[in-house]
Order: C-alpha cells, then structure tokens, then sequence
C-alpha cells in the first residue's frame, strides 16, 4: 500500500470534526464510545479510521423532533426555550413521550431518538437542558452512553433522569450510575418530569449575585 492511500485512510480528530460538523472533544468522545474507529500514535496522538467518518455522516438520523408546547405559562428569558432529548426504544412509549410532553406549559423543544447511537449524535451536535434515557437498549445501552456522556463538556449543563424498568438491584449489578442521576421506574411518572422541567427553567431565572 502506498503512503498516499494510508495517508488517506485516516484524519485527524480535527478533521474529523470538520467532516462531522462537531467538535474535537465530541470525536474524542464518540471515538471512546465505539461510535468511530480510532486509533492513538505512539506520541499520543488520534487517529481516526476515514471509512468510520464516511460511515457515521451516512447513517446519521436526522433528529426527530415533537410538538411544541403553546402555552407560555411559565416565564423564561426571551428566545429561550428548553431542550429536550428523549431516549427510548419502545416505538409506542416514544410517541407517548412526544404527546405529553408537547403538552408541557413550557417553551420546548424536544427530540427524540430510538437508540443510544442517534442520542450521542443529537447530544454532540445539539445541546440539551433535559436527557430522559431508558437503560435497557440493544446495541449501545444507558448505562454506556451515560458513561461515555460523564467524559463530555457538552453535557456539563444538562440535568440528566434515568426511567427504566429495571429495579435497584439490577442497576447495581451493572456498575450503578452516577448520584446526581435521578432513577424513576415505569410507568413514566410525566408528573414528575414536568416539575424537573419547570425546576431546569427555574435556574435561568436566579438573579446574578452582587458584583456579578
């Protein structure tokens, strides 16, 4: 093989995120994640396989999104509006979501993702004040994705809310998960899902402190 066509066999993780439309850390992220095949230098640098980048821009889903929510009851800073992503497998508890959660008194907008592949991609590319995630997925899980999230600086500000099926103890024997997570079971309590909404939007209205 020539040095040309090894040459072009890979690229950078700034020339992948260029290709992506992301940044380097989320190539960096999605690269640990098995999302792209890399590989590092023996000076430490990546390297990113070019056929894994060609592959991730043609299988990239082009993130669905809900209704909106019209009713504007609750104040929020003007233009501002609450992401949402929401993470689930069960085609019928994924349209459930779409229904009530349009019907939220909050500005919003919210997409959705069918597996934890298209959920990395939306979270790399779109920032999010809300992830709801299901644990149990085929291919990439919860518990993965939330792992390789930890790592990400593009998850930083959102509030994060696990709603599985499985209970306590299973979710020990898989590691766990992170405290600040909250854990609800299903049925999905959208009571409680709207209040941490209202509560995420209740953060952009705290007044600045003295001096700031």
């Amino acid at each position: 093989m020539s040095s040309s066509s090894v040459q072009k066999s890979f690229c950078t993780t700034k020339e992948a995120a260029t290709l992506l439309g992301v940044s380097v850390g989320t190539v960096q992220l999605w690269s640990e994640s098995g999302l792209l095949q890399a590989w590092k230098t023996a000076g430490g640098h990546r390297r990113v396989i070019r056929e894994s980048v060609e592959k991730l821009l043609h299988k990239s889903p082009a993130p669905k999104q809900a209704a909106h929510a019209r009713d504007h009851s609750v104040q929020e800073p003007a233009s501002r509006r609450l992401n949402v992503l929401v993470v689930e497998d069960d085609p019928s508890l994924l349209r459930l979501y779409e229904v009530r959660l349009a019907s939220w008194p909050i500005p919003s907008t919210v997409l959705v993702a069918e597996n934890a592949f298209a959920a990395l991609l939306i979270m790399g590319r779109t920032p999010q004040d809300l992830l709801i995630t299901d644990l149990h997925m085929s291919g990439i899980d919860g518990f993965a994705m939330l792992n390789a999230l930890q790592k990400a600086p593009e998850v930083a500000n959102t509030r994060i809310v696990v709603v599985t099926g499985m209970d306590q103890s299973d979710i020990e024997a898989r590691g766990g998960l992170p405290p600040e997570i909250e854990v609800m079971g299903k049925p999905i309590p959208f009571d409680r899902l709207q209040q941490i909404a209202v509560d995420v939007v209740a953060t952009w209205q705290l007044p600045a402190r003295p001096g700031h």
